[in-house]
């Protein structure tokens, strides 16, 4: 019998909870003696009834694990993950709102960490890609070399390095096989202090210097995403871009379909998704995104609008 043929694992849907704290600081659990992987730390939450929703199943879980009233919570990433006693969809949603201070009340130690600080070990491992997904800043800008020196003087009113301290991603989008656009990188590493997140896209993306990653097209990931080095993004035009994505190795995708994204507000994808937000058409702060990451495209900043 091939692997086509093996009968598929009972799915066990779990709403999984993301903590937030106004410091940037997520709660952690341990699992308890008598439990599969006691010991391991993960975010609280727990098993979705039949009939019952994800919000609503973490809004119970949470009040009976930890003794907490959650305000709205927010779908964030849904992925299965094959442990050896059980084969889970986990729907991570995230809370920055609720009522009460977490306390245990299934013998399970908790903690606060900052996902960039250091953890507490060992880490049950469908924990260990959510804790790094959670570094990723919440707004990516998209921009061309030529947008650079208005940018980063703050001239067409986006001024990066005092507009506030939320750091970004900065997609610089350009042909990199032109030498000249080495400077772009340059110039916005020194106009905001290395604050935001630099990331290359466009054609040779993975041999410019100087960035944290690369934004690839989907049907080159298979090719050069591998030897990529930093964070790895992805453009998304179809669902099956989100398939590829998922399984070659990706921290996040850039949706530039409105069909695609539509989909995703309510059935969210296996990595961080950025939506796409118009830029404003006044002058200002770029945005920034309440329920889901997004991107703004900046491109021709200079020109008429």
């Amino acid at each position: 019998m091939n692997a086509a043929e093996l009968p598929r694992r009972k799915v066990t849907r779990v709403a999984v909870g993301v903590l937030i704290r106004a410091d940037g600081g997520v709660l952690l659990a341990d699992r308890p003696v008598g439990k599969p992987y006691a010991g391991y730390w993960e975010f609280p939450g727990g098993k979705i009834e039949p009939g019952e929703d994800a919000a609503a199943a973490l809004a119970r879980e949470l009040h009976e694990e930890l003794g907490i009233d959650i305000g709205p919570s927010v779908p964030w990433v849904t992925f299965e993950f094959d442990y050896p006693h059980a084969y889970v969809e986990l729907q991570f949603r995230r809370v920055h709102q609720w009522r009460g201070e977490p306390h245990s009340r299934e013998g399970q130690r908790l903690r606060f960490v900052d996902p960039a600080g250091e953890l507490p070990r060992p880490l049950l491992p469908a924990a260990v890609p959510a804790l790094r997904w959670l570094l990723l800043p919440q707004v990516a800008l998209v921009i061309t070399p030529r947008d650079v020196p208005a940018l980063a003087d703050g001239t067409e009113g986006f001024d990066l390095a005092t507009a506030d301290r939320a750091a970004r991603i900065v997609v610089l989008d350009a042909d990199w096989r032109l030498e000249s656009h080495s400077a772009a990188i340059a110039e916005l590493r020194q106009a905001t202090g290395g604050r935001h997140w630099l990331l290359a896209a466009g054609t040779g993306a993975q041999g410019a210097a100087g960035t944290y990653g690369v934004v690839l097209e989907a049907d080159a990931l298979n090719e050069i995403g591998k030897s990529a080095v930093g964070w790895r993004g992805v453009w998304v035009d179809r669902e099956e871009d989100l398939q590829i994505a998922s399984t070659g190795g990706c921290d996040f995708v850039l949706v530039r379909s409105a069909d695609v994204a539509e989909k995703l507000r309510s059935s969210p994808a296996a990595l961080p998704a950025f939506l796409p937000q118009l830029r404003p058409s006044t002058r200002g702060d770029p945005g920034r995104c309440s329920e889901h990451g997004c991107w703004i495209d900046l491109r021709s900043l200079s020109a008429p609008d």
